[in-house]
């Protein structure tokens, strides 16, 4: 219970985008809250849906499910749908994504969906990117046009490339490393229309 309201909590903030006070009694903090806990139940409904259609994938370390601030993440390592510098999506990993937009057509078919590419800090060797940013960006987009041309409604889909800047591990091993590079879709509650991307410092050697 005190989980749930916590979830409850930050999703108020990613609403908003400030703090909320509360006002004892009043008639739309209620019915807020009601949305919001509506809301969440069905995230985490669809969490235990996912968690059945890939559980071998969660077993082997390929796929996590997280219920996060911004909604219900579906993480995947970069390898699983990526060779090494590479944007096009495998053919091994088009099953396990298969199994990804049922769920979103059938348990959740009107939150909108965003798409998320990272990477580690390893400057870009074998690759026609210029910079982990750009690859970033344009395995995100492939993830959303894959899950486009298999019935999920573009207008529900975003994409967006962060590259290295928004690191789960330490870069300064190869598991923190591979920890990193990942795609993360993820479900979005209702209420929120879009992800809103954080400002990211840019470095002058980055855009040379």
């Amino acid at each position: 219970m005190r989980k749930n309201l916590i979830l409850l909590v930050l999703f108020l903030f990613v609403l908003n985008g400030c703090a909320v006070v509360f006002q004892k009694g009043r008639r739309s903090d209620i019915e807020k809250i009601q949305t919001l806990q509506s809301e969440l139940d069905e995230l985490r409904s669809t969490q235990r849906h996912l968690a059945e259609k890939l559980s071998q994938e969660i077993k082997d370390k390929q796929v996590r499910l997280q219920m996060l601030e911004k909604g219900l993440v579906i993480t995947f390592v970069a390898e699983v749908l990526f060779d090494s510098g590479k944007e096009k999506l495998r053919s091994e990993s088009l099953p396990i994504l298969d199994k990804v937009i049922a769920i979103l057509k059938q348990e959740v078919p009107n939150n909108n969906i965003g798409i998320e590419g990272h990477t580690d800090n390893e400057p870009i060797k074998y690759s026609r990117w210029k910079t982990n940013w750009e690859l970033s960006a344009q395995r995100a987009l492939n993830v959303l046009y894959y899950l486009e041309q298999n019935g999920v409604s573009s207008s529900r889909l975003s994409a967006i490339g962060y590259g290295e800047h928004h690191p789960e591990s330490s870069n300064d091993t190869v598991e923190g490393r591979q920890t990193n590079r990942r795609v993360e879709i993820v479900i979005l509650p209702k209420s929120v229309k879009k992800i809103e991307p954080e400002p990211i410092e840019i470095r002058e050697e980055e855009l040379k």
